[in-house]
């Protein structure tokens, strides 16, 4: 029977300490982060929305679906930030040097870094294998609900409407079936002419490539504005394309995202024909999203690492916190560069964890070299007699 000392418990409760102060500020940094990211976002999409017309509620819940990738983007940095503040705190207070002086190693001493690591990474992966999944699927349901709800509001009686800067549209009246009277359009794409369409009768038709507005009985006029020349065409029907009043193009090109990790590891036929990706663009995907989990442990190990090789200094760890914040700097560069290795060779797939392995290797390099500080100091010369005058 194995009998605790009073040392292993003292040792024990430092490691829930010293844990729970990284708990604390990681959420806390976790806290203001989103919310600089959440409102930055918040402000264009704002004025998106109230330009097309759509309610507060419409707002708040676009942007509640979109919370998951921020936290995403937001975890690693905070990570960071955290084990940066509470051990440079801790070395102002001598915490450190006093639990050092108890027997305490760099390796010893990181491990409630490796449990918050463990935390941040099991956090990280709740949120790119299920939630921000989940939510950008919900996204783009709502986002195609959206631009339905933008088409409809052209079939709006009696009202001069601009849909966008370059259209304006009115219809006088639509009938019980669908049928569109007394149709006018004005279009100003181009600078160098502005073109009217009128029709007496109008029906909004689905097509494989959109929604399409078929005119019946009317006439184009088209204004040269250099010459002030006006052509009119009559015509018996035509075809005017909406789908751009849509974005239709805008909800497809996030639709990637909302697969699961297991359907971009795994794409069937009918994925890779949706998606038009190849098959190693989505398993790169899948793979992409458990490297992000590996940088949310690495993070904090890094940031830690840095500024316990510093030692004690009772004017702080500057320059060791600027050192630290490099070597996320360095984290970023070989993440970007892992990708675009994995991205031009499809047998160089495994550089898509080169940040997360560059971490550790990193994190193990300072450990070592906080653990044997005289490797990098001059050792003192012995004396010999006569050196001195």
């Amino acid at each position: 029977m194995v009998h605790e000392t009073k040392g292993d418990t003292s040792l024990a409760r430092f490691d829930r300490y010293m844990l729970s102060q990284l708990l604390i500020f990681f959420g806390f940094f976790s806290l203001i982060l989103v919310l600089v990211y959440w409102i930055n976002r918040a402000v264009r999409l704002f004025d998106r929305l109230i330009a097309d017309g759509q309610s507060a509620w419409v707002f708040l819940e676009l942007t509640s679906l979109s919370l998951p990738s921020i936290i995403r983007i937001v975890l690693p940095l905070s990570a960071f930030f955290a084990a940066v503040y509470v051990t440079n705190r801790m070395s102002l207070n001598s915490e450190l040097t006093v639990v050092q002086a108890t027997g305490y190693s760099p390796f010893r001493l990181a491990r409630p870094v490796i449990y918050f690591g463990l935390i941040v990474a099991t956090l990280m992966s709740v949120l790119t294998h299920i939630l921000v999944p989940l939510s950008t699927e919900q996204l783009i349901f709502r986002q195609s609900e959206i631009s339905q709800n933008t088409t409809a509001r052209l079939l709006t009686p009696g009202k001069f409407l601009t849909p966008s800067d370059e259209i304006t549209f009115y219809v006088r009246e639509i009938t019980a079936n669908g049928e569109m009277l007394d149709l006018f359009i004005s279009e100003s794409k181009n600078s160098s002419q502005r073109v009217n369409y009128a029709a007496s009768r109008a029906y909004l038709v689905r097509t494989e490539n959109g929604p399409q507005l078929v005119m019946v009985d009317g006439l184009t006029q088209t204004l040269n504005l250099e010459n002030n020349r006006l052509l009119t065409t009559n015509f018996e029907d035509f075809a005017y394309d909406i789908s751009s009043l849509m974005r239709d193009n805008a909800v497809l090109g996030v639709s990637v995202n909302g697969l699961s990790t297991l359907s971009l590891l795994r794409p069937t036929k009918e994925t890779l024909l949706s998606t038009n990706q190849t098959s190693y663009q989505l398993k790169l995907r899948g793979h992409s999203r458990i490297s992000q989990a590996t940088l949310g442990f690495v993070a904090g190990l890094v940031g830690f690492s840095a500024l316990i090789v510093g030692g004690f200094s009772r004017f702080g760890l500057w320059r060791n916190i600027m050192f630290a914040i490099g070597l996320v700097i360095l984290l970023k560069f070989m993440e970007s560069t892992g990708t675009n290795i994995a991205r031009a060779n499809a047998a160089l797939w495994p550089f898509i964890y080169l940040a997360g392995i560059g971490g550790l290797v990193i994190t193990a390099v300072l450990l070592n070299i906080a653990a044997r500080p005289y490797f990098f100091k001059q050792r003192p010369k012995p004396y010999i007699r006569g050196d001195l005058p």
